[in-house]
């Protein structure tokens, strides 16, 4: 047995092995056989040997195929392949396919080189994650289709400073003839079952991304989307749990997508209880023609493993999120505190109202004002004027450089609305150019919220569009957009593509989509902006590399944001996270609930407000300053901490409780809501995580001075409130 060195990637040319190390994990192919297939060895805790090229079986019958093609199905049908092909006797779900000039389907990719270099390269169009060179090192493994005249080149890259692996697929056609890319996925693991259970998130407008745990069987398990984009209803990530697998220990596996149009994510599991997890773009209405020498990029697969639970896996994504991937000035800095005025005043409203709310807003330390929707051209209504991106000035008298100069004399910022993607027909653009929406020729396009979706996979309409935003952004001081989409996409036809292109339209409406926001954050470096579908249905790591944060849900109900901000929390940063104190009632589900544990919830996220703050009670806006200190005090924990979920509302029904711990481990925050009173009215212990265990700490509330270690095996005492919906906050220091 060879022995690896350090971290990064290394080639064993005697053994035809590729051996990636991150940290904690190692990443293991091999190639075999005179026809040279790639096998994938092994993904787990890290490996000092290299060479555990007997986990490929392949001395096992069915034996490879060069010296014994009668049993060539069986062999293809039960190795674990590292890119599998179609259609040649592996009867599982493989990971690219075409239509050839001569109308066949199947591929095969075998490995003819590679390279391994330092850092990490852009990929052209899409966003990605990053490193230097010391951060990080990729491999590149070049395959071909000899038959087809196609090369496919597998791109990993290891980092070396957080247990993640990237990877995406390059295609070009080498051939004289066009071919049709008919699925080209990203990533692909192939592995024994270990009594796996699948996690996924699923929801719905305004309860998204709810965690979703089953065992997985025979069969395939598939989650995917339809919409041209995520959808609140699925979401582009799949992890596999061993068996009670909880917090702080089991494996997992777990792939992410870095991509904010039509994805698919599937575990399938065989005859032979081996598992094929892979993840791409979804290959259903997916048809890219690939002329001769052009390629086809997909967009990358984020892998993590964790030997040390899902807590293990969510700190991982988080650190590689916001070291890897978010790029914003406002990355590592404090969002400005920010009251919208959508739930505060809907559509009717005009300077004067926006300025009275600001001028109460500036005296309780709000920072920035957000004029939500209706500003623009003839929109009082959300059935008309989406395209006409021209101030209104019967409703802002003066203009908006006049309104935006007023917030500012106030000590204020101020933000501004946009949903640059769509039109509505009642609007002089759609009467302009009714082409510019997708719809196909002869049927009737379905509308949603009374609104189409612009064709932005066009040239002309995204430089229309994006114009329009631009001119409106330097007329004023603007200092934040929040990017809104409301509908998904259907109807899917472009008259700006031939008949045999019409199936890539979905995947450059996403690379228009990409263009436009690169050109905005390019144009006003310091903008900070916001994404945001119909509240979290762009809730994904390809929006993340262009805004620092997403609105999570429309849904700021402080009871429902437990559930969707802790599916989101599994796989996102909480600096990611757009969260607001809104109104009570609340206005997506009525329900009321203290001023203070709206504010507590809201703390774990970008923190803000989203409602009128001229009309609510007296004792709710002397709250405002205080909510404020406290945003201020603990904001850079929040944002910068390794996050521990301690018990969660949508396991045991009754509580929630989350903390967050400095890198340095010498804080912790605690965030505790009691869902549910109950007349057992002993305290709760709550076990903390992250601590040092031999450091003192002193527990804010509480006498004394206690080890790390007893704070982390004997816990704290939670008081059982009077009520419902109560909080608490317990800030824990290091002596």
């Amino acid at each position: 047995m060879g022995h690896s060195m350090g971290i990064g990637i290394q080639y064993y040319e005697k053994q035809r092995i590729f051996k990636l190390d991150t940290p904690h994990t190692s990443y293991i192919m091999a190639v075999v056989d005179d026809e040279n297939f790639l096998g994938h060895v092994y993904y787990g805790g890290r490996l000092e040997d290299y060479d555990v090229s007997y986990l490929l079986r392949t001395q096992e019958k069915p034996s490879a195929p060069s010296g014994n093609n009668r049993e060539r199905c069986s062999f293809m049908d039960a190795f674990p392949m590292e890119y599998p092909g179609h259609g040649l006797g592996d009867y599982r779900d493989g990971c690219i396919s075409v239509r050839s000039k001569g109308g066949h389907s199947a591929v095969n990719l075998t490995v003819t080189s590679h390279k391994i270099y330092d850092g990490k390269k852009k990929l052209e169009g899409l966003p990605a994650t990053f490193g230097t060179e010391k951060e990080c090192s990729t491999l590149e493994i070049e395959c071909e289709d000899a038959t087809l005249g196609l090369k496919a080149t597998l791109m990993y890259t290891a980092f070396h400073d957080v247990d993640a692996i990237t990877r995406s697929i390059k295609v070009t056609n080498m051939s004289g003839e066009e071919i049709y890319l008919t699925k080209a996925l990203s990533a692909c693991l192939d592995m024994d079952n270990k009594e796996f259970e699948h996690i996924s998130l699923h929801g719905s407008w305004a309860r998204e991304r709810h965690i979703q745990r089953q065992p997985v069987g025979y069969g395939k398990y598939a989650v995917s989307s339809l919409r041209g984009e995520p959808g609140h209803q699925e979401h582009p990530f799949l992890a596999l749990a061993t068996k009670g697998a909880g917090q702080d220990a089991g494996e997992v596996y777990a792939m992410n997508f870095v991509y904010s149009g039509n994805f698919f994510t599937q575990v399938e599991m065989s005859q032979y209880d081996s598992v094929r997890m892979s993840m791409g773009i979804q290959p259903e209405d997916f048809c890219w023609k690939l002329e001769p020498q052009e390629s086809f990029q997909a967009p990358e697969a984020v892998l993590v493993y964790s030997a040390e639970g899902l807590g293990g896996m969510t700190r991982s994504f988080h650190d590689l999120y916001r070291k890897h991937l978010l790029r914003s000035p406002y990355k590592d800095k404090k969002r400005p505190i920010l009251l919208n005025n959508w739930e505060a005043t809907y559509f009717d409203f005009d300077t004067d109202k926006l300025i009275g709310i600001a001028r109460q807003a500036s005296k309780l330390g709000i920072e920035m004002l957000v004029m939500d929707d209706g500003w623009f051209g003839k929109r009082n209504s959300d059935n008309c004027g989406l395209g006409d991106w021209q101030v209104n000035e019967e409703k802002l008298k003066g203009g908006l450089k006049y309104l935006v100069d007023e917030v500012n004399k106030l000590g204020m910022k101020f933000g501004i609305w946009f949903e640059p993607e769509m039109v509505s027909p009642d609007s002089d653009l759609y009467r302009a150019h009714p082409d510019w929406a997708i719809q196909i020729p002869g049927r009737t396009a379905a509308m949603a919220r009374e609104q189409y979706v612009l064709d932005i996979s066009r040239k002309e309409v995204r430089d229309y569009v994006y114009e329009c935003v631009a001119k409106v952004l330097r007329s004023a001081n603007v200092e934040y957009v929040k990017w809104d989409m409301n509908r998904p996409l259907s109807d899917l036809g472009s008259s700006g593509l031939a008949a045999d292109r019409q199936g890539e339209l979905y995947h450059r409406y996403v690379l228009g989509l990409y263009e436009m926001q690169e050109r905005l954050i390019t144009d006003f470096p310091d903008l900070l902006l916001e994404n945001c579908s119909g509240g979290g249905a762009r809730f994904d790591p390809g929006m993340l590399y262009y805004s620092p944060q997403i609105w999570c849900s429309d849904d700021t109900d402080a009871i429902e944001r437990l559930a969707i901000q802790e599916g989101t929390a599994l796989v996102y940063p909480l600096s990611t996270m757009g969260a607001h104190v809104s109104d009570c009632p609340n206005h997506a589900i009525g329900r009321t609930t203290p001023f203070e544990t709206r504010g507590y919830v809201a703390l774990a996220g970008t923190f803000g407000y989203e409602l009128d703050v001229t009309k609510i009670p007296q004792e709710e806006q002397k709250m405002i300053p205080e909510q404020i200190a406290m945003y201020h005090k603990y904001n850079d924990l929040v944002r910068e901490g390794d996050y521990y979920r301690l018990a969660s509302y949508q396991e045991n029904k009754v509580y929630d409780c989350y903390e967050v711990v400095s890198k340095d481990r010498k804080e912790a925050l605690v965030t505790y809501v009691q869902v549910l009173n109950s007349s057992n009215r002993r305290s709760r212990h709550i076990c903390l995580k992250g601590l040092k265990a031999d450091a003192v700490y002193r527990v804010e509330g509480m006498e004394g001075s206690y080890l790390g270690d007893t704070l982390m095996k004997a816990g704290i005492p939670m008081e059982n409130f009077w009520g419902d919906f109560r909080g608490k906050l317990v800030h824990i220091t290091a002596l």
